[in-house]
């Protein structure tokens, strides 16, 4: 059902485009990090290929840098999770529209021993700041990316300032989802995953889930087509 979904709202924004928008048979979809590691483009876009004639290159980064390209021309449609960055994108006139498209969740992953003893709080609040109170390693994102905005804004509710002990027990990886877990993993660490990829991810090691359906832990996306009156070479 989610692929019928999805494809169907991608192909209503590109047809909404400006004639003539179609007659190249490629479009550039910038996307998280995290929808690429889940493997869900490997499944829709060939269907939407299929469908339409239109292949898809897909840039793959966090939310922040996807936005940042976006701004810059460099690609037909967003795909990110971040509302606040997305609904100002649109604001400021780089976007025609936002849809949303779909939603997953966050969770957090930790040792399998849980040397913080978060295992069945229902606040993700209260975890972190577990976390942090017992000093155990954390691995952030640290890129500017919808999850790392998230875990940013979660240690704020905490009233924790994570960044002041990077380097100690709060570090930065500056990578994707899928290469801060391999970091979690070897270490071990918690870290802040989007549930996708955690599926998705075959290098857990002593990794376990450990917290989850915190109501602050949803995950919603949204797509975005550029303004081609920003940027008149946008499909």
């Amino acid at each position: 059902m989610i692929r019928r979904i999805l494809i169907a709202m991608i192909f209503s924004i590109i047809i909404s485009a400006p004639a003539g928008a179609t007659e190249e048979k490629f479009i550039t979809l910038v996307g998280t990090t995290s929808t690429d590691n889940s493997g869900l483009y490997g499944k829709i876009l060939p269907l939407f290929t299929a469908k339409t004639g239109i292949k898809v290159r897909v840039v793959s980064v966090g939310t922040g840098r996807a936005i940042n390209i976006a701004k810059n021309g460099d690609a037909d449609v967003l795909l990110v999770h971040h509302r606040p960055s997305e609904e100002k994108f649109v604001t400021e006139g780089y976007g025609v529209k936002r849809y949303d498209i779909m939603y997953n969740d966050f969770i957090i992953v930790g040792p399998g021993n849980d040397p913080a003893g978060i295992k069945g709080l229902k606040s993700v609040v209260d975890g972190l700041a577990r976390i942090a109170e017992t000093k155990n390693f954390f691995v952030s994102r640290g890129d500017d990316s919808g999850t790392h905005k998230k875990e940013l804004s979660i240690w704020k509710i905490a009233g924790v300032n994570a960044t002041k002990a990077s380097g100690q027990w709060y570090r930065e990886a500056g990578a994707g989802m899928g290469a801060t877990l391999n970091t979690a993993s070897a270490m071990p660490a918690y870290t802040l995953s989007d549930r996708g990829t955690w599926l998705k991810f075959e290098n857990r090691g002593g990794l376990r889930l450990l917290a989850e359906n915190d109501p602050l832990l949803l995950n919603p996306y949204g797509v975005i087509l550029i303004n081609p009156k920003r940027h008149p070479h946008v499909k």
